[in-house]
């Protein structure tokens, strides 16, 4: 029974860490780190005299990150493996009507993410969508693929393979694929109990195994995200910068609170390099390591909570 509930307390971190993350970042988002207010100030109500980033958005409300994440976890539950069409559709319903989205409204769309998704409304095929910017290197699918890992019970390679997949309707390049790949595998190892830097050097490690016959994937492994060097971002849009942002934060706080706080004060893309960090956070230290104020304030978490409870059910 204790081994139960560490695993579920790691799950419910995962997600709550990945959806508390984002809303935390919300209003900040867009503004360079020298702008933002002190550690101690960074809450989801941002203090008096901030201008926040979208002005007409609640408190506690989570952006595109979250409500895309919360699709890809519908669509594995009800798909029961990864189905690149279901997904699309999932994502085509948040796009157009709300799906997942707090009170159904979309106030934060990504430009490659927008132009994808309505070539697919169009009659594109999913797996062309991605490719419309044939170098896009956004993070639009990295900031949602967290719970294919809290889900998946295959391989390290069949995991591999499905964060490959769920990037091509937006996102298809190499690189994207690869950070995606790499992020879950990271994910994985945190949930079997490992520390962060075990865990990485087991994904990396497995990850080099995986593409060791994989040239052009192996090239962007090496030559791209760079897994040799110090990890160090400033937080930005790039795919690369955001995931060696939150490998950084990740190896110098030592919990959830700090980790998300300390992503947003990168600045730039605040929302989405502390959903992407709040989601390692939340697995390695549990859902009772998040702070219950911000949990209180997460609009929309009844729902969210479904769909945990579901995830629950298949592990």
């Amino acid at each position: 029974m204790a081994e139960n509930r560490y695993v579920e307390d790691r799950y419910a971190g995962g997600l709550y860490g990945l959806l508390i993350g984002d809303a935390l970042g919300v209003p900040y988002e867009f503004y360079m780190a020298q702008e933002l207010p002190s550690y101690e100030e960074i809450e989801m109500q941002p203090p008096a005299g901030f201008r926040k980033a979208h002005s007409g958005v609640d408190a506690g409300t989570w952006s595109d990150d979250g409500a895309q994440a919360l699709c890809l976890l519908d669509s594995l539950l009800a798909c029961g493996s990864f189905c690149l069409e279901d997904f699309s559709h999932r994502l085509s319903g948040w796009y157009e009507k709300g799906l997942w989205a707090v009170d159904n409204i979309v106030f934060d769309v990504g430009i490659q993410t927008g132009e994808a998704l309505s070539a697919y409304q169009a009659g594109l095929a999913p797996e062309k969508c991605g490719l419309l910017r044939p170098e896009g290197k956004g993070n639009g699918a990295l900031m949602r693929v967290l719970p294919l890992a809290l889900w998946h019970r295959g391989t390290d390679w069949e995991l591999a393979a499905d964060a490959h997949s769920q990037c091509l309707i937006t996102h298809g390049h190499v690189c994207n694929q690869v950070c995606c790949a790499l992020y879950c595998l990271a994910a994985r190892y945190l949930l079997q109990g490992l520390d962060f830097g075990r865990s990485m050097e087991r994904a990396i490690g497995s990850l080099r195994e995986i593409y060791s016959k994989m040239p052009v994937y192996e090239q962007e492994l090496e030559w791209s995200v760079r897994p040799e060097e110090p990890w160090e971002g400033s937080g930005s849009g790039y795919v690369v910068d955001c995931l060696r942002s939150a490998f950084m934060v990740m190896e110098s706080t030592d919990c959830y609170e700090a980790a998300v706080k300390r992503a947003v004060l990168l600045g730039n893309d605040t929302d989405t390099t502390a959903c992407v960090t709040g989601g390692l956070a939340g697995i390695l230290y549990g859902f009772q390591s998040i702070p219950k104020r911000w949990y209180h304030m997460l609009k929309g978490k009844e729902e969210a909570e479904g769909l945990l409870q579901k995830l629950r059910c298949t592990s």
